[in-house]
């Protein structure tokens, strides 16, 4: 069994970074989808490939997977610099601005 290990990105419909702080292992499907000819819907009989599990470390999601013998694959993420104003939202009001007030 094969499953691959991966910190999620961040959503494109906001800038926040809400659940990428955890490790996740997802495992590969090992049968191909179908699609059902009655109404469309593609599907699978590959159950494991609904299950996706949760780890706060990267280590705790390799021991898991080695305790229970699943070879998994690494993928790293892209790590990028926070970008903090010094005032944040409140610097956009700032009454000591030294720019001129474009908005």
């Amino acid at each position: 069994m094969r499953a691959r290990i991966y910190k999620p990105a961040k959503t494109a419909m906001s800038s926040g970074t809400a659940k990428t702080k955890q490790w996740v292992l997802e495992f590969m499907p090992t049968a191909a989808r179908g699609i059902d000819p009655l109404m469309g819907w593609t599907s699978s009989s590959d159950m494991n490939s609904q299950v996706r599990l949760y780890f706060d470390d990267l280590e705790a999601a390799q021991d898991y997977a080695k305790d229970r013998g699943i070879e998994a694959v690494v993928t790293k993420a892209k790590t990028r610099k926070p970008n903090i104003r010094p005032g944040g939202y409140g610097d956009n009001f700032a009454t000591d601005r030294k720019g001129a007030w474009t908005h």
